[in-house]
């Protein structure tokens, strides 16, 4: 029996603070009330959009279209069990056309239209994005690789990491367009400066413009095998943790019924280069969206 089967269950909560991260990011605070929450940092819970009077239609609609009922959707958690809050953090998912199959629902509702004071029911919590008792008995180094929001599960392992476990030291490549999609970031760096022997992360922007932002902590382009070789040095010991888009089902069938080759997704390259430098499947823990 999966052991976290019965830690799940649901709760009623409300939104205490609603903290804007980004111009499409938004950490809520949820209120728990005196329940006591037991989860793992890289976990996440799930809320329903059948409980939001104002997507009703939009429910419905979807649902007759797709011939099924919509299902709760994932958010992970940005906080971690040993602070005293509990926290989400949402990004706003986009319809684009050719590229998303169904207009997303819930995220825009979270992200860009939550207000203190609401409440809602969340289902929590899982996931198999953890950082293990058994993994740190083979390694004491970690990388995480990152991009957008990819980045909330691993912020929450590496605070609770470098809180609770001495030895332990995390490397983070966080990947974005432009340097104001970048969340966490002054939380990332005030944890660089309490940890400098613990903790490092190297920003990557693959659109930025403007020069001022670029030098050995922020870098121009996508995360490549050579800068991952920089900040690893044993490649064959090193745990990695990796979260950012890939591909959709619907995006490769599209492509495969247009003849259209798609470009290696945030996901694919990763896993290749991990590969190139010599870091097998096996040391990997990944984490998709789409």
């Amino acid at each position: 029996m999966d052991k976290n089967r019965h830690k799940i269950k649901q709760l009623e909560v409300m939104v205490a603070d609603v903290i804007k991260e980004a111009h499409d990011t938004t950490t809520l605070v949820l209120f728990t009330g005196n329940d006591h929450l037991e989860y793992q940092p890289g976990h996440f819970l799930t809320i329903s959009p059948h409980q939001f009077p104002a997507l009703e239609r939009w429910v419905d609609y979807l649902e007759e279209l797709k011939g099924k009922k919509e299902p709760a959707r994932a958010y992970s958690l940005s906080s971690s069990p040993h602070e005293k809050y509990l926290a989400i953090t949402v990004k706003e998912e986009r319809y684009i056309k050719g590229v998303t199959k169904y207009p997303p629902l819930l995220s825009p509702i979270l992200a860009m239209r939550t207000r203190v004071g609401r409440k809602m029911v969340i289902t929590g919590f899982t996931g198999p994005y953890q950082l293990t008792n058994e993994m740190r008995t083979k390694s004491n180094e970690f990388l995480h690789i990152c991009a957008g929001s990819g980045v909330v599960p691993s912020f929450s392992i590496i605070k609770y990491d470098l809180q609770n476990f001495e030895n332990t030291k995390h490397t983070l490549l966080f990947s974005n367009k432009f340097f104001e999609d970048i969340i966490f970031y002054n939380q990332l760096i005030t944890l660089q400066k309490q940890y400098p022997n613990r903790f490092n992360v190297i920003f990557t922007l693959t659109r930025e413009k403007h020069k001022s932002y670029f030098g050995n902590q922020i870098r121009l382009g996508r995360i490549s095998a050579e800068l991952i070789s920089e900040v690893v040095t044993t490649p064959e010991n090193i745990g990695v943790f990796a979260c950012g888009p890939d591909h959709t089902k619907f995006t490769k069938k599209e492509a495969a019924e247009k003849g259209i080759i798609l470009p290696p997704s945030f996901m694919e390259s990763i896993i290749s280069n991990l590969k190139e430098i010599g870091i097998s499947e096996n040391q990997i823990v990944k984490e998709t969206y789409g």
